[in-house]
Parts: structure tokens; C-alpha cells; sequence
């Protein structure tokens, strides 16, 4: 409103001859009216126009060019028009701007509940899964214990007995060595050895798992073949971690195979990445257990531990890939290991 009387002034002070003077005066007017809609809302912008309207038309009076009446009413209601437009959408904005507001408060309070639930979620995962590992661990202890303590109970029992005796400590000895193997792998599996990376021949991996499989099942009517282009270049990974990931996936192909059969073990470069493949001919995987062969203790053989699987996804995991069953059925598994080409930490 100080600018409107100070324009006035300005127009009351100039000399009535000076028409384009005056003009120039009339329009400035625009300017408070539009700051004062826009600045203040519609309502600042009405009252800032009518104080505009009537400094016009007092002040332009007698000017040559500006004293015709209808004049000055209809340029005094386009200050009008243009106060209330201004100010309307200045209003229009505001509000939108503080729905935004309220909007982007809602999210963040929406954004820190669902943090906080994830949070709890993610220690009620963590209490579930020791308790699962406990369970397991517990239930996989028990059975050689028991198998030990009744050993023991008919080796106390029959003391002279020495064929007897002979036989209840071959049965210690072999529930140690399963309780040991146990342990062994359920502590590769909850503390797995960092990688150490290095440049791999893929080609001697594959090589060295086939010939420790082989002299593992010895069986003629087991074959293990590996498919794999010429000159492969090396891949950076933990040598003896991926010849233990291989390995377990090849002798539970081979175990899959009662009657015999063809283990294929294959790698290819896709994009960046390098692709293993291990594919068998046996009874497959039934499609409710698809997904929890990587589960902890979950087995089924009847004299697994359950944790080869999960161990070589843990390790999988720490090189950057990833380990699939990527297909399964009455004529086979197969599972993919899918590693990085190069660590992301390589130079």
C-alpha cells in the first residue's frame, strides 16, 4: 500500500502536460497490486487494487487523455481483476506447497515407523533363525550321542565279548567323526574364512573337482564331463572356495544318481559375469523343497548334515555372486554359480 501512495504522489507532483509521464505512472500501479496478490493472497491484492483504483482516478483527473470517467472505472477494475487473479493463484499455490509439506511429514513419519519395523522384523529373523540353527544343531547332536551312549552301555555290558566290543567301537568311532564333521562344517557355515582372491584357472578347478569326485564314488556306471570353451580367461576368486562349493554340488549330484549317470559340469561368460553350471540325470528336486535347500540342516539324505548347501551359498555369497537352483525335474538339477567376472575391489 506504501507504493500505491507513493506512485500517487508521483503522479499528483507531475505537471499534467507530461501525458506519457502520467502513463507510465498508471501503469507501475500493476506492480504493488500483482506483489501484493502474490505476496499476500487474494485479500491483500482486492484492498491493495481499490487503493490503486482510487489513487488513479483522483490523481489522473485533469490529465489530458485520462479524465474520461468510464476510463478510469475500467482500468480500475482490471487493477481489480488482476489483484484477486494474482492473488488467487499465490493462494492456490501456498496451499499446494503446504500440502506438499504435510505430505512429505506423513511420508518421513511413515518412513521412520516402517524403519523401526523392518528393525524389529529383522531381529525377530535373527531370534528365529538361532533358534532354527539351535534346533537343528541340537536334533543333528542327539542322534550320534545316542548312538555313542548305546555303544558304550552293550561294551560295558559284555566286556569279554571282543567281536562285539570290536563292533560298538567301530560305531564310536564313526558317530565321532560325524559329530566332528558336524561341527566342522556348522562352523564353516556360521564363521566363513574371508575369500582370498586371486586370479584362477576355472579350467584346473573344474579338472581337480572332477578327479576328487571320481575317486570319491568310484562307480563305472557315474560319468563326470565338463563342458567348457578354449582358452577361458581367468577368473578372480578363492581357488579352494570354489573347488569346495563345486565339489559338494557334484557329490550331491552323484548321490542324487543311485543307478548311475552323467554329472555335466559347464562355465560360460554371460556379460560380466562367469556361469557354472552343475546339471545331473537324477530324481530331481520335488518342488516343495525347492526352497529351503539352502536352509540350514535341511537334508534330504539320510545321512546329510544339511549344511553343504548353505556353506557354499555363505561363500558364494562372500565372492559377490550368487548360487540357484535354476532348474529341477524327473530329468535332473540343475544348479548355477553365477560369479563376478572381477571384484568390484580390483584395481
Amino acid at each position: 500500500m506504501f507504493f500505491v501512495l507513493l506512485i500517487g504522489l508521483a503522479q499528483h507532483l507531475t505537471p499534467h502536460h507530461r501525458v506519457h509521464w502520467h502513463y507510465i505512472l498508471q501503469r507501475i500501479y500493476y506492480i504493488p497490486v500483482a506483489g501484493a496478490g502474490l505476496l499476500l493472497g487474494w485479500r491483500a491484492g482486492l484492498v491493495t487494487a481499490i487503493l490503486a483504483g482510487i489513487c488513479f482516478a483522483v490523481m489522473g483527473s485533469g490529465v489530458p487523455g485520462s479524465s474520461d470517467p468510464l476510463d478510469r472505472m475500467l482500468e480500475s477494475l482490471i487493477f481489480l481483476l488482476v489483484g484477486i487473479l494474482t492473488g488467487a493463484l499465490s493462494d492456490r499455490e501456498r496451499e499446494r506447497r503446504r500440502e506438499l509439506e504435510e505430505a512429505k511429514t506423513r511420508l518421513e513419519e511413515v518412513h521412520l515407523e516402517l524403519k523401526h519395523n523392518f528393525e524389529s522384523m529383522k531381529r525377530a529373523d535373527r531370534l528365529s533363525a538361532i533358534g532354527h540353527l539351535s534346533a537343528g544343531l541340537a536334533h543333528e547332536i542327539r542322534n550320534p550321542l545316542a548312538s555313542i551312549e548305546g555303544a558304550v552301555a552293550i561294551v560295558k555290558h559284555e566286556p569279554e565279548n571282543a567281536t562285539r566290543r570290536g563292533e560298538f567301537l567301530d560305531i564310536i568311532q564313526i558317530e565321532c567323526r560325524r559329530l566332528n564333521n558336524l561341527l566342522t562344517h556348522f562352523l564353516d557355515f556360521a564363521r566363513p574364512r574371508k575369500p582370498d582372491l586371486g586370479l584362477t584357472d576355472l579350467g584346473a578347478i573344474l579338472e581337480s573337482v572332477s578327479s576328487l569326485a571320481s575317486h570319491a564314488v568310484r562307480d563305472d556306471r557315474t560319468r563326470i564331463r565338463i563342458e567348457m570353451p578354449p582358452d577361458f580367461p581367468l577368473v578372480e576368486c578363492d581357488r579352494e572356495q570354489m573347488k569346495q562349493v563345486l565339489l559338494n554340488l557334484v557329490l550331491n549330484s552323484v548321490q542324487s544318481m543311485p543307478k548311475g549317470g552323467e554329472v555335466v559340469m559347464s562355465a560360460a561368460r554371460e556379460n560380466d559375469a562367469v556361469v557354472i553350471r552343475v546339471k545331473d540325470q537324477g530324481a530331481g528336486i520335488p518342488a516343495e523343497h525347492v526352497d529351503h535347500v539352502f536352509d540350514p540342516f535341511f537334508t534330504l539324505k539320510e545321512t546329510g548334515t544339511g549344511l553343504g548347501l548353505p556353506v557354499a551359498h555363505g561363500i558364494v555369497t562372500q565372492h559377490g555372486g550368487e548360487l540357484q537352483v535354476e532348474s529341477t525335474g524327473p530329468r535332473g538339477t540343475v544348479f548355477a554359480v553365477t560369479l563376478p567376472w572381477r571384484q568390484q575391489t580390483s584395481s
